[in-house]
């Protein structure tokens, strides 16, 4: 058994600035977050016998995210260390597969693409498992919530529900669910369909609900929820409704063709499940409530 220092275990978790679409010599390791150990966790070498060959050979994975989506991932008040649910997630993946976890900051819209260029071995950013993006790859299971509308403090406009969005300008992040959730609403107005502003990261968006430049903002409900009571936030916003529309599953998205890694991070989440790690992780960000039983591959 090995305790999990996110500071400093060998296989535990790098996070890697990426600027400018740079991946390589350019990137710079970080050291993870804040957070000292999260509990004992044990190396399944019939695990890291089963992942592919390239990865065991170079002893790490990469994965993309956006970290802009407290308290899933966001930077730290350095502006640098990665912290959040799912980065303490990846490092614990990676004790369990005995490989070190490097999550690279790139761009949510492109992160499915770069997995299928092979920049990156998957994305762990909050990302909706939906058919459609079933098409593109295969999604490992972990987490459960639905989409909340945030609005300013005060809800200026009085928004209440979807409907109430027809006629304004609402925010979202480009390539998300909620911008997919959008669209279908803008379809339903009539002649006063919503006016969609997709931005390339949820913080643009936040910027924009903040200033008033739009009426709304749609998030997943624990991004939403954490922005309406932490206290750098909870002036500026809050949410609509108690209303979760729409709810699914996020997943680990994998290249259709790397089967063997899907597997491998399906098993090594179902060990985190097993031991109680995974139950930890959720109760220290307070995300009890949208952990799931099981690990599953596409929802079943």
């Amino acid at each position: 058994m090995s305790l999990l220092r996110r500071a400093a275990a060998t296989a535990g978790i790098a996070l890697v600035l990426a600027t400018g679409g740079c991946t390589r010599a350019e990137t710079a390791a970080v050291q993870a977050g804040a957070v000292d150990e999260v509990g004992a966790v044990a190396v399944d070498p019939a695990l890291h016998a089963k992942l592919p060959e390239a990865v065991r050979t170079r002893g790490f994975l990469r994965l993309v995210t956006d970290a802009s989506y407290a308290p899933m991932e966001y930077f730290a008040a350095d502006g640098r260390t990665i912290i959040g649910f799912e980065p303490d997630l990846a490092a614990a993946l990676g004790e369990v597969l005995g490989v070190r976890v490097e999550m690279v900051v790139g761009v949510f819209n492109t992160a499915l693409d770069e997995v299928s260029a092979g920049t990156y071995d998957g994305v762990l950013s909050s990302m909706t498992d939906t058919a459609d993006r079933r098409d593109r790859a295969d999604f490992v299971n972990y987490f459960s919530t639905g989409t909340s509308i945030l609005v300013q403090r005060g809800n200026p406009k009085g928004v209440r529900s979807l409907d109430d969005l027809c006629g304004h300008p609402v925010a979202t992040e480009k390539g998300t669910f909620q911008e997919e959730m959008l669209q279908r609403t803008a379809k339903k107005c009539g002649s006063r369909p919503v006016r969609i502003v997709s931005l390339p990261t949820n913080a643009d968006a936040l910027v924009e609900l903040r200033l008033g430049r739009v009426v709304a903002a749609l998030q997943d409900y624990p991004p939403a929820s954490y922005l309406t009571t932490d206290e750098r936030t909870s002036a500026f916003f809050e949410l609509a409704s108690d209303q979760q529309y729409e709810p699914g599953l996020f997943g680990i998205a994998v290249d259709k063709s790397n089967v063997a890694l899907r597997d491998c991070l399906r098993d090594a989440l179902q060990r985190l499940i097993d031991s109680g790690t995974y139950g930890d992780l959720l109760a220290r960000w307070e995300l009890i409530a949208s952990g799931v039983s099981k690990a599953t591959v596409n929802g079943a």
